[in-house]
């Protein structure tokens, strides 16, 4: 059943939701999309007339040996030659050029909605097949425009129009010259079937390559350390040969039926040389005729070849589309119902019995309950998947808590408008991620507000001043893509940047000190001091050394809270906190001792 379905799918050539769709965008583009159907209309119509000015010209000029008048139609030939390639040109331009602004308003519409997704469908979608959809998927949408709906539409209409003048020329000559046609609309509708399967096969393996492509670049490192460069050049070579085994189907395709349309086109001009030679020798056909019907055969057939690539055209085009709204119709946003600014928040925090499971009711939080004061430090301490990433992740919104409540000075969070909500929550991460761009508006993240001045005064109070000036152009450094060009120290202290002179009211610290060295560590415990000072701040740290300052601790374990208290109160009960400090200090010790 579900094979049939697959076959009913890959059958369908046109879907009108689809096209309306697609057309919804020529909207702020109607005078272009008319012009280009009044080129498109134009060029139909003034085709044909050449052939018959041809006609004319030998039956009434070039028989009558009247070499003035064929002068003169020599000359209309050409003028009208010249209008033809005008309208060629200029239907050409017009078609194209709407493609092209029709993908531009899609992709930023695309991106837009990309953006504002929920992590977790980046949780679940491989960031390769993100960008096929965003990049190339697109780009075979401008086809539909260029050589898809609109040029199909013109080339029937250039057939019919062809079919109309042939049939009245000469009715007998018209039906001689169809003979062919029967066993090519039976072939082309085997090719359109068989190419559209392939294509869809195609794309399918695009985005397994690039899905594969982007994710082994990006953790090259790790297959170098692992020394996996054979393995995975092996499973490289399986994906490769899948792409190319679903091209060659549609190459194979192309290489049977376009010689059967060249024999069908062979098939159609002896016949008509064998019956209109006849015709003319016994008198009853004229030379012009025969001169005429020749390049009507050819015009004729010349669409009908190109109908079958582009009615495969407009299906790629239609594939694509349907991948690329599927992703516009992604329902994984956030929503954004909330209306109050958190401009002026005083920083409470306030988690009431929250329950949180990224999938169903496996449970990451369980009755999650803890409040942090304005201006006060909190720290959330705990082995690897006891929930204390998942925590912050609910505060910014960033996944939506099933049960319970957080509020932000007594209100919900969900009552804040969302981009002015996570504006005032910074958070410094772990792996801290760094663009391909210059130092400077990493931190500032490109914002116009945000000035030189401003950079450099966050620099010297958070303690990285010092060596961003000895870096090559200082602030104007590329510190290229993930900050492949700085340590992990040095990233830290960027990330740290960033979040001063954002200001936030709310500071989140994720793991912050858990991968630098003693040195660093320094510069970045003072950063934090200056960081948390006078603000509602969160950490969360695996080196408890950290945050025995801290006003609040919070030990969990398995999603839930078992110990909260001050490091001294916590030392005391003898828990999971002191078993976990006197490990780390043990720790500690032996690498001093090493």
């Amino acid at each position: 059943m579900v094979e049939l379905n697959k076959k009913k799918t890959a059958v369908k050539t046109v879907d009108a939701k689809i096209i309306k769709r697609i057309f919804s965008y020529i909207k702020p583009y109607k005078k272009n999309f008319i012009l280009a159907i009044c080129t498109t209309i134009t060029l139909a119509f003034l085709s044909p007339v050449r052939p018959y000015l041809i006609q004319y010209t030998f039956d009434h000029y070039v028989s009558a040996s009247d070499f003035a008048m064929l002068l003169n139609m020599t000359i209309i030939l050409i003028i009208l030659l010249l209008f033809e390639a005008f309208f060629q040109f200029a239907d050409s331009l017009l078609t194209n050029r709407l493609g092209q602004y029709i993908i531009k308003d899609i992709r930023v519409q695309l991106y837009k909605h990309i953006v504002n997704l929920r992590l977790k469908y980046f949780d679940n979608t491989p960031i390769g097949t993100i960008v096929t959809r965003a990049v190339s998927d697109i780009e075979v949408i401008a086809d539909i425009f260029s050589e898809g709906l609109i040029v199909i539409i013109g080339d029937l209409l250039k057939i019919s129009v062809i079919l109309v003048v042939m049939l009245f020329l000469n009715f007998k000559l018209t039906l001689i010259v169809l003979l062919p046609i029967p066993f090519l609309i039976f072939a082309t509708s085997i090719f359109r079937k068989s190419v559209h399967a392939s294509f869809q096969e195609v794309r399918t393996q695009v985005a397994r390559l690039n899905a594969f492509v982007q994710e082994h670049i990006v953790g090259m490192f790790i297959v170098q350390i692992f020394n996996r460069e054979d393995a995975e050049m092996k499973h490289f070579n399986n994906i490769n040969e899948k792409h190319r085994n679903a091209n060659i189907k549609a190459v194979l395709a192309y290489s049977i039926f376009f010689p059967i349309v060249e024999v069908c086109s062979a098939i159609s001009l002896g016949l008509l040389v064998w019956y209109a030679g006849k015709g003319v020798l016994i008198g009853i056909t004229t030379k012009g005729e025969l001169v005429s019907f020749i390049m009507y055969v050819n015009m004729l057939f010349r669409p009908i070849r190109q109908l079958a690539d582009r009615f495969n055209t407009l299906q790629m085009g239609m594939v694509s589309s349907e991948r690329v709204f599927k992703v516009l119709d992604t329902n994984e946003i956030i929503e954004n119902e909330g209306n109050l600014p958190a401009e002026n928040i005083k920083g409470i925090v306030e988690f009431k019995n929250v329950w949180f499971a990224y999938n169903d009711e496996n449970w990451i939080l369980k009755n999650i309950s803890f409040s942090v004061k304005q201006g006060e430090t909190i720290a959330l301490v705990g082995t690897t998947g006891a929930g204390k990433s998942s925590v912050i992740n609910l505060l910014n919104r960033f996944y939506e808590y099933n049960k319970g409540l957080i509020t932000i000075d007594g209100l919900d969070i969900r009552e804040y408008e969302l981009s002015s909500l996570r504006k005032n929550i910074g958070v410094v991460l772990q792996d801290v991620f760094l663009f391909s761009d210059t130092l400077a508006n990493n931190i500032s993240m490109n914002n116009p507000d945000i000035s030189r001045e401003q950079i450099i005064e966050a620099s010297k109070i958070v303690g990285a001043h010092n060596f961003i000036e000895k870096l090559p152009n200082a602030y104007d450094y590329n510190a290229m893509e993930r900050g492949g060009m700085l340590s992990v120290g040095q990233r830290q202290l960027v990330a740290f940047i960033r979040a001063y002179v954002y200001n936030p009211n709310i500071l989140v610290l994720d793991e912050a000190t858990s991968s630098i060295d003693a040195d660093s560590e320094k510069l970045i415990r003072n950063a934090i001091d200056m960081l948390t000072k006078n603000r509602t701040s969160i950490i969360i740290a695996h080196r408890l050394a950290t945050i025995q300052k801290a006003d609040k601790i919070i030990v969990m374990d398995k999603g839930e809270i078992i110990e909260i208290g001050n490091h001294q109160e916590l030392l005391k009960l003898n828990g999971q906190y002191k078993r976990l400090f006197e490990l780390q200090f043990k720790a500690e010790e032996l690498d001093k001792v090493v």
